[in-house]
């Protein structure tokens, strides 16, 4: 039977190790897994986040694109330099990127201009004023046009250019369908290197006149007002936004044809367009392998530690199966054991009753002396049957709380002296004193004070060596609690197995549990004492004795 629960044992044992084994190979697998991963996704992310860091950098370009340069057509060709110079002024202010802005007051008529605008036909645009702001002249518009003004022929190229768009567009112009915003946008705006050029949208109605204009002179000879703004941008002033500052070490603006002049293996570099007018420019983004491998190892960790918990979670999950069976295993021997002393501890007085019985049996006559002998034999056969039935009956009711405290007056003198006496004379060679300091009464459960006291008395005898067995009970009155104390010589408990002695059914392997022992006496005084509200413990040296300290509440 031993060798059967033992190799069932090291089989539970070998499975345990193998699981964890093999959790452990899948522990290391996925975290190799999990850093390939995260190296990919990293290296991935350092090519497509440079979309990310372009969209966020021209932003405002997109916003002034697409919201603030519309608004000049608001005005309906309109504006005088002093409200286009507080509209320019917003701009130069929120729109760092824009260096200078010329406004041009200009006009469409049907009249020919002779030097300063696009004449054909009868079409004619021309400027009448030209103005000229910027973060890098004084405050106060500059004209660069018109009366008292130096001519300049770039902006006259720049006004040109936009003019003969109108014109183009004018001249193809189906009257019989209206133009979409983006085409008329397109058409009015002129977008070039580093700079855009934009006239104000005319609404449909003037364009249809425009196209007359351009094919006869009109009776009334009619004149209408055009704005344009020319802006002169500077890429170097775009505001980068590095969304990614942990993958991208540096990100700056540099002209399409940058290439560095030496490359090293230590770097990664990247590139994208900043298309529109800057696209002779580009975003450049530079990182040390090493600043990137910090990266990897950011997004890895927290991988890496799902992965930890989750195997931490296997190996306590390993532990606690582990646990389990070792208890059960270690459950099913102190109940095997049990089983078998209780087994021997009932067979022994029973053998003895039955050979008694079948003498009286057998016997033709008995005499006075073996009929004494016989009764004096079933007495104490039965007797210890009794016993051994009362003890496990008592665990049981004490354990599920069946029984009550009977709570009684006891005097502690005459209660410890009788007890050595009943001792005494079951064996006598039985070495008992005592000693009783402080109280002489105290209110208790004197049955179960007597069952503690009878333990206790029976385990010193038990484990004493024939020339020491001896035992000293002392009882005091400390504060509150009445504290006692019994006392050996014996062999002494081994300090691996002081937490063990209060379990049921556990029996320390020595020689003098060989003739057997059911292990409920230690463990039948602790539950005792608890149910008394008391507390047991025990000091113990090999070969040298035990003590065993009892505190009880002390009721008057």
């Amino acid at each position: 039977m031993e060798s059967v629960k033992e190799s069932g044992y090291r089989k539970n044992f070998s499975l345990i190790v193998a699981f964890i084994g093999l959790i452990s190979v899948l522990f290391v697998l996925s975290l190799f897994l999990a850093f390939n991963f995260s190296k990919k996704k990293i290296e991935g992310d350092f090519i497509s986040a440079k979309t990310n860091v372009l969209e966020e950098s021209i932003k405002p370009y997109n916003d002034f694109f697409s919201n603030k340069l519309p608004e000049i057509s608001y005005y309906n060709g309109f504006l005088d330099s002093a409200t286009a110079a507080k509209f320019v002024d917003t701009i130069l202010l929120k729109y760092p990127f824009v260096k200078k802005v010329v406004f041009f007051d200009a006009e469409v008529r049907n009249m020919r201009y002779e030097d300063n605008g696009l004449n054909v036909g009868e079409f004619s645009v021309g400027m009448k004023n030209a103005y000229q702001f910027g973060t890098y002249i004084p405050e106060d518009s500059v004209k660069i046009f018109g009366p008292n003004a130096v001519q300049s022929n770039a902006t006259l190229e720049s006004f040109n250019e936009l003019a003969l768009k109108l014109y183009t567009f004018v001249n193809k112009l189906d009257t019989a369908r209206t133009p979409t915003q983006e085409e008329l946008f397109n058409i009015f705006s002129n977008i070039k290197h580093n700079r855009i050029d934009y006239f104000n949208i005319p609404r449909f109605e003037d364009l249809k006149i425009y196209k007359q204009m351009i094919t006869k002179k009109l009776p009334s000879e009619p004149v209408y007002q055009q704005d344009m703004l020319s802006f002169e941008l500077d890429p170097m002033k775009i505001k980068i936004k590095n969304n990614r500052p942990l993958l991208y070490q540096s990100v700056r603006i540099e002209p399409i044809t940058y290439d560095p002049l030496e490359t090293s293996s230590e770097y990664e570099t990247g590139e994208i367009t900043l298309g529109g007018p800057f696209s002779a420019y580009k975003l450049y983004f530079i990182s040390a392998k090493s600043f990137i491998k910090k990266e990897i190892f950011g997004y890895f960790f927290p991988i890496a530690a799902l992965i930890l918990i989750f195997y931490g979670l296997l190996l306590l999950v390993a532990f606690l199966i582990y646990r389990n069976l070792n208890i059960n295993h270690k459950m099913f021997k102190l109940q095997y054991d049990f089983l078998t002393n209780l087994t021997h501890e009932f067979k022994t007085p029973v053998s003895v009753i039955k050979i008694a019985g079948n003498n009286i049996k057998s016997a033709a006559s008995i005499s006075e002396r073996e009929q004494k002998l016989y009764g004096k034999i079933l007495d104490e056969e039965a007797d210890k049957l009794n016993g051994l039935m009362n003890k496990l009956l008592a665990f049981t009711q004490i354990e599920n709380k069946a029984i009550k405290l009977n709570e009684d007056r006891v005097d502690m003198v005459e209660f410890i002296e009788s007890t050595i006496d009943v001792h005494q004379l079951k064996h006598p060679d039985f070495k008992l004193t005592y000693e009783v300091t402080d109280f002489t009464h105290f209110i208790t459960d004197p049955v179960l004070l007597g069952s503690l006291f009878d333990n206790l008395a029976e385990n010193a005898y038990k484990y004493s060596p024939p020339n020491r067995k001896q035992l000293h009970i002392t009882a005091r009155l400390i504060k509150d609690k009445v504290v006692l104390r019994f006392k050996d010589a014996g062999i002494g408990i081994p300090a691996s197995e002081i937490n063990n002695i209060f379990k049921k059914f556990y029996r320390i392997q020595n020689q003098y549990n060989q003739a057997g022992s059911v292990g409920l006496g230690l463990a039948f005084c602790k539950e005792l004492v608890n149910f008394m509200k008391g507390e047991i413990s025990v000091r113990s040296v090999v070969d040298k004795g035990t003590e065993f300290k009892i505190v009880l509440p002390f009721n008057q």
